[in-house]
């Protein structure tokens, strides 16, 4: 009897834990193998803070309905909505770099820019450096520049024209899996139970792309064991928490 009523103090400190912290690691969205050390991991809704191991884990406290931020130093910054207190796998997108676009319709070039023969070059001998400043014939010649601003503009428009065509074809590939048929067919949900289950395990975009090709008759079964295990509030959708305006 003595050693019962032990063992259920020593447990009891481990349970109230396990229920007041949230678990991860986080990889990078690429590759997928490579762990990040050093991510800030922020809870929005109480402040605190910690950061990943050498490993990329974290352990940060936590309750259901918190957001919880992801940040590192050449990464997408990502906001996680807690429906539970699981452990989780995060995947960080690596930023691109790409130059800002330069205006340059206020810049004369010098005609010794090039050697090519040009019928308009001579409108194009001074540079204007604007104010009080004299105009300043420019006679450096300038080699191992290619300027192609129109065409990389158009590129980075066909760039954005081409990632949105692919989302929306996520997006409808997940409309038409993830349906409330599909899920009730597997999981007997419906009214309530039902809207609110697709809000809550919705697969991402990202999510469905990193795994090709993706098998959402597992990821439903797998939601719905995890739903059962949510109590009749954590069920219900919650209001996103407010943020306050910088």
């Amino acid at each position: 009897m003595y050693k019962l009523i032990i063992f259920f103090l020593l447990a009891l400190p481990f349970g109230v834990f396990a229920q007041t912290v949230t678990t991860g690691t986080v990889f990078d969205y690429s590759k997928k193998t490579i762990s990040l050390p050093g991510v800030s991991v922020r809870n929005i809704n109480s402040k605190k803070t910690t950061s990943t191991n050498r490993e990329g884990k974290y352990t940060i406290a936590a309750t259901v309905g918190d957001l919880i931020e992801f940040s590192a130093v050449g990464y997408h910054t990502d906001t996680l909505y807690l429906t539970n207190l699981l452990n989780r796998t995060i995947y960080l997108p690596v930023k691109s770099n790409s130059l800002a676009d330069v205006d340059v319709r206020g810049v004369r070039m010098n005609s010794q820019i090039t050697d090519a023969k040009d019928p308009l070059a001579e409108k194009y001998t001074l540079l204007n450096t604007g104010g009080n400043l004299q105009r300043k014939r420019m006679t450096d010649k300038v080699g191992g520049l290619n300027l192609n601003l129109g065409y990389g503009k158009y590129k980075r428009q066909q760039r954005k024209e081409a990632d949105l065509e692919e989302k929306d074809m996520y997006l409808e590939e997940i409309d038409q899996n993830f349906s409330e048929k599909a899920v009730t067919e597997l999981t007997k949900l419906q009214g309530e139970e039902l809207k609110s289950f697709m809000v809550i395990y919705r697969p991402s975009v990202e999510l469905v792309k990193a795994e090709r090709p993706y098998r959402y008759n597992y990821y439903i079964s797998r939601a719905y064991v995890a739903w059962q295990k949510l109590t009749p509030q954590q069920k219900k959708l919650q209001d996103l928490p407010k943020l306050k305006e910088n």
